[in-house]
């Protein structure tokens, strides 16, 4: 069986920068960029435009972000499988690492795998409709674009994340409403008061949209009373989807600590998880900033502790 020193399990910003990192620390990284999981190079290859990632003053696609960062990971030697891994072996060393068609040793394995955005299943909302064409999971990363700009705003959610997305999409649309499925929110007391107190900000009780129409871009929602079963249209640019992100965590089965979520713990300050030689980086680790620079940050992180921790083992 081939042994690595180290094994890059994921692809995105977060991946890409841990290998930029260990190849040119000469650890020869082999990354298992995932197929049937999701395109290789993570979320951002189903975003348009990224105008928030330093470096590109007039912004660039996320597919051309994410191409540009893997041919740099190539240049310095880096090798890609284009697999999902299926299973870890993490309570010996080297660890063991398999995919459908492949089997390898490591020293040393980064994870990756990012989280995926929770969506609901709603007429218009799919990647062949709608799906970042004004729908979306990411208000700070999309919010801005010149499609959502002194327009009414959709947030469907109930919880924090909901109002914290609402709040900042305030800063770009005309007014926000929130979507909630129930009648009181599922969001602390102080949140849900900014929410119930911010003049462009309205929330939607016991409704659901239950269909997303437009032409090139989103153009009108079709909203479900829960209690009438009465259905209203409203015009609508941009719907957000803010019922959590779930992290892609399925293959490790158990075998790291994680926080209630699922997402996978660190030490404070370090890419360190649970297993002394598994390092984690991205959203995979992260619930909070969920962002590509983030994620590229967090991924030169693991990539200098996983080099630290090899020179010491």
């Amino acid at each position: 069986m081939e042994k690595r020193q180290v094994i890059i399990v994921g692809s995105g910003p977060a991946s890409y920068t841990a290998a930029l990192y260990t190849a040119r620390a000469n650890l020869q990284p082999l990354i298992f960029e995932g197929f049937f999981s999701g395109p290789a190079g993570g979320q951002l290859m189903t975003t348009t435009d990224v105008e928030n990632f330093p470096g590109f003053p007039e912004g660039i696609s996320g597919p051309a972000l994410m191409e540009a960062m893997r041919k740099q990971c190539e240049r310095f030697g880096t090798q890609f499988i284009a697999e999902d891994v299926q299973s870890v072996e993490l309570q010996q060393r080297p660890f063991k690492v398999r995919s459908k068609k492949h089997e390898f040793l490591c020293d040393a394995l980064i994870i990756a795998t990012g989280a995926t955005a929770k969506r609901l299943e709603i007429e218009g909302a799919g990647e062949d409709a709608f799906w970042q064409k004004g729908v979306t999971a990411c208000a700070v990363c999309d919010g801005a674009m010149p499609i959502f700009r002194n327009k009414e705003l959709f947030v469907i959610g109930g919880g924090d994340s909901a109002v914290e997305e609402a709040i900042f999409l305030t800063k770009y649309g005309s007014k926000v409403y929130i979507v909630h499925r129930r009648d009181t929110l599922r969001a602390s007391k102080i949140m849900a008061q900014r929410a119930l107190n911010h003049p462009k900000i309205e929330i939607l009780w016991n409704q659901q949209i239950t269909k997303i129409e437009g032409d090139k871009v989103v153009r009108s929602v079709t909203l479900k009373n829960a209690v009438t079963n009465t259905e209203t249209k409203k015009e609508a640019a941009g719907v957000f989807f803010a019922i959590g992100h779930q992290p892609n965590t399925g293959f490790l089965s158990d075998q790291l600590k994680t926080n209630p979520q699922g997402y996978v713990l660190v030490e404070p300050g370090s890419t360190k998880t649970s297993i002394e030689g598994v390092f984690a980086c991205g959203d995979v680790q992260d619930p909070i900033y969920r962002q590509a620079i983030t994620a590229a940050g967090s991924g030169c992180m693991a990539a200098i502790d996983t080099e630290k921790w090899l020179s010491h083992s």
